[in-house]
C-alpha cells in the first residue's frame, strides 16, 4: 500500500531542491523565468513529475524545455542527495497549463460582463407588457367573479330549503 504522506513529503523536498538548483545552479543561457508550480511523486516514489511555467513567448518555453532536459541528470543528482531516499525517483519536466487556462477565464469573464452590461443597456429602455405587478394580491376582488363565494353558497342553501 502506497504512503501518500510521505509521497508529499517528498514531493515537497523535490519542489524545494529543483526551485533552488532553477534560481542558483542552472546557468543555462536558454532557461528563461520558470517557476516551479507542483511536482507530482507516484505512490512507490519511483517516478516525479515536476509542472512548471515560463514567463514569456513561445520561443522562450521553446528554450526552457531544452534547458532543462539537458540538466535532468545533475537536478535528479541533487534531488537523490537531498532527499535521502535510498532509490531516486525519475524525473519529467512537464510544462503547467495554469496561464492558458487563466487566460481562457479572463477572457470568458470578459466576455461575461460585455453582455451583462449589453443587458442592462437594453433593460433601461424597457417597459412592462401589462401592469407592473400581474400577481392578485390577498383581499383583491377578481373581475371576473360578480358574486362572492359566499353569496353562491347562500342561495344554494336558500333553495334546498323549501
Amino acid at each position: 500500500m502506497a504512503d501518500t504522506a510521505r509521497a508529499r513529503k517528498l514531493a515537497d523536498a523535490i519542489q524545494q531542491i529543483v526551485a533552488t538548483m532553477l534560481d542558483t545552479r542552472i546557468k543555462d543561457p536558454r532557461l528563461g523565468f520558470v517557476t516551479v508550480t507542483d511536482v507530482r511523486v507516484t505512490g512507490d516514489l519511483q517516478h516525479a513529475t515536476i509542472f512548471y511555467t515560463v514567463l514569456g513567448d513561445e520561443e522562450e518555453r521553446a528554450g526552457t524545455a531544452a534547458a532543462l532536459a539537458s540538466a535532468k541528470g545533475m537536478i535528479r543528482s541533487e534531488v537523490g542527495r537531498g532527499t535521502g531516499v535510498r532509490l531516486t525517483p525519475t524525473l519529467e519536466f512537464v510544462p503547467d497549463a495554469i496561464p492558458e487556462t487563466a487566460a481562457h477565464l479572463e477572457e470568458a469573464l470578459r466576455s461575461a460582463a460585455e453582455r451583462d452590461a449589453e443587458l442592462a443597456r437594453i433593460r433601461e429602455n424597457a417597459r412592462y407588457a401589462g401592469e407592473a405587478d400581474p400577481y392578485r394580491k390577498p383581499g383583491e376582488q377578481d373581475s371576473l367573479d360578480e358574486v362572492p363565494e359566499s353569496a353562491a353558497d347562500q342561495a344554494e342553501e336558500g333553495t334546498e330549503g323549501r
